[in-house]
């Protein structure tokens, strides 16, 4: 054991995989994760040497893998709701994060039984870090292709057309099993897992297998798809049956958690009942959806902080100080809708509704994936568009788009969000948001408009937004208009009421709701937990009761 695995209390293995276990061919996905038949004594009596009574499970470290000057490697701390969340339950609890590295192992690392080596775990900010060791080749089957390849594109409504290969399963397999095994020699008798997001579906069943005695959640940050297109995955079965491992699994809205218990009912043979699956022993599997929220205190405070206010009026001089500043920051994928956007807008310049010099519009666009073929072909895309409306309405000096591919740390974040009137949240398909919710708790000032794609999560719990279908070219059009004219007093009804909800339902909300589910066995449990969404719902019925009749019938029209 090194000093910094013996300081941090973390109890370690010379390496991933050094206790036995069997191991099913998986070669062709035909086994189911998880078998009750891999069940090893050698880890589950290695789990009573350690202290960890929570554990968060997740692809990655809430860390990066930093360079120092003198040439040392280092981590630092990811910024993310997640990590801030859970901080003060991890020190209670003793809790750990286990993920990848986010940087691959060379193969010739690995140890005698193949498997790469991971670094020794460490403490940061109150709590351990454990590595899990990812190769190369594993990066690009296991993430790049079965996670992003297959996964990601068949849960947002295919938007891009998923990828079956079944070496990338059995990528998948081995992966989650590495993180599985991980988590079971760490965890304490009795401790409470929480499984974050798709990459990971098949750790709750494995984990179960081989420790029985934690109580597991799982939750899923993206959409969950219906019937109809979840049945096109050729290890269909082996994934519901990973996540009916857990005893709670969680979702962004309702919708995403009763397509689960139907695909539960039609392709595994356990029995669904109300809001939950009966797996047999005694044991269900619960379904609900929690949406997950943001660290909406902490926005407040960064927006009202003096440099970021002087930041905010600068970026709106460095502009040119237009009339209107519309706003969109994504990270690139196409899922996000940018290119449905820009369409919309470069149509309102060429129709002369909007005037190029009083309007401009700001689009940020993180890096993501750029290995990956779509990826590439999609900045190629909206790049190609951003040239061709500067080229044709933009003037010296003054582009009608500024297009940045990079990505801002949160300060900066913030002074965008609060230097535009209006900002463009246009997916296809997302489980969530959360920059839609971002934009909304920076606002303090009540100004600004939020348009907001019917296809979120977010659209859900902030019906005060301008609400569009973003493949209806011409109905975006429509409301970016109305956002931009509509009536100072109007938006800061709209911004109160979207500003009270993510006040109330922040990511401490989420978190603390979950966790509640989860510690409670009983049904009831869920009952209790819904009264934060149930306070929103109140908060939204009011709103809507108090819109004017005229509104609220041009609503009907539609």
């Amino acid at each position: 054991m090194t000093d910094s695995a013996a300081s941090s209390g973390v109890a370690t293995v010379d390496r991933p995989g050094q206790v036995a276990t069997a191991r099913h061919d998986t070669a062709r996905g035909d086994t189911a994760p998880g078998d009750p038949a891999r069940e090893d004594a050698a880890l589950a009596s290695a789990a009573e040497d350690t202290a960890h009574r929570f554990i968060v499970v997740a692809n990655r470290l809430p860390v990066d893998q930093v360079t120092h000057p003198d040439g040392s490697l280092g981590w630092r701390r990811s910024p993310g709701g997640l990590v801030s969340a859970l901080e003060p339950v991890m020190r209670r609890l003793d809790g750990a994060w286990v993920g990848w590295i986010g940087v691959p192992t060379a193969e010739a690392d690995s140890g005698p039984d193949g498997e790469p080596v991971a670094p020794a775990a460490f403490s940061d900010g109150g709590f351990d870090l454990v590595p899990v060791a990812l190769t190369a080749r594993e990066v690009a089957a296991y993430y790049e292709g079965f996670s992003n390849g297959t996964l990601w594109p068949l849960y947002h409504d295919v938007i891009a057309v998923p990828q079956y290969h079944r070496t990338w399963w059995d990528s998948y397999v081995r992966v989650n099993r590495r993180f599985a095994e991980q988590v079971a020699r760490i965890a304490a008798p009795d401790a409470v897992v929480w499984v974050q997001d798709y990459q990971l579906q098949l750790v709750p069943a494995m984990l179960r297998a081989l420790r029985p005695d934690l109580r597991i959640g799982f939750f899923l940050h993206i959409p969950f798809p219906p019937v109809e297109l979840f049945a096109q995955l050729p290890w269909r079965r082996q994934v519901l049956e990973g996540l009916l491992g857990a005893d709670l699994v969680g979702f962004q809205v309702p919708g995403a958690a009763a397509n689960f218990l139907r695909l539960a009912e039609r392709f595994t043979d356990f029995q669904v009942r109300d809001d939950h699956v009966e797996v047999g022993e005694g044991r269900r599997c619960r379904a609900a959806a929690f949406p997950i929220s943001i660290d909406t205190a902490e926005m407040g405070d960064r927006a009202r902080h003096p440099a970021v206010q002087a930041r905010t009026r600068q970026l709106r001089e460095d502009l040119g100080n237009p009339r209107t500043i519309l706003l969109g920051v994504d990270r690139l994928d196409y899922t996000k809708g940018i290119v449905h956007r820009l369409k919309a807008y470069g149509e309102l310049l060429a129709d002369g509704v909007l005037e190029a010099g009083s309007v401009t519009f700001v689009q940020v666009a993180t890096p993501s994936r750029e290995r990956v073929e779509e990826y590439r072909v999609l900045r190629d895309e909206i790049e190609l568009l951003v040239g061709r409306l500067n080229g044709d309405h933009g003037r010296i000096g003054s582009p009608v788009v500024h297009y940045m591919h990079s990505s801002y740390d949160r300060d900066e974040m913030a002074a965008l969000f609060g230097m535009s009137d209006v900002m463009v949240v246009t997916p296809l398909r997302d489980g969530m948001n959360l920059v839609a919710k971002e934009y909304v708790a920076t606002r303090v000032d009540l100004g600004g408009a939020l348009v907001l794609s019917e296809f979120t999560g977010a659209a859900l719990e902030l019906p005060q937004a301008f609400l569009v279908n973003p493949h209806d070219i011409d109905g975006l059009k429509a409301v970016l208009v109305k956002a931009i004219d509509a009536d100072p007093a109007e938006l800061v009804e709209r911004m109160r009421a979207m500003r009270h909800v993510v006040e109330v339902h922040d990511v401490d909300a989420w978190a603390d709701g979950f966790l509640a589910a989860l510690d409670d066995p009983e049904p009831s449990a869920l009952d209790r937990v819904q009264a934060i969404p149930a306070s929103i719902a109140d908060l939204l019925r009011r709103w809507r009761e108090s819109r004017p009749v005229a509104e609220a019938a041009e609503d009907a029209r539609d």
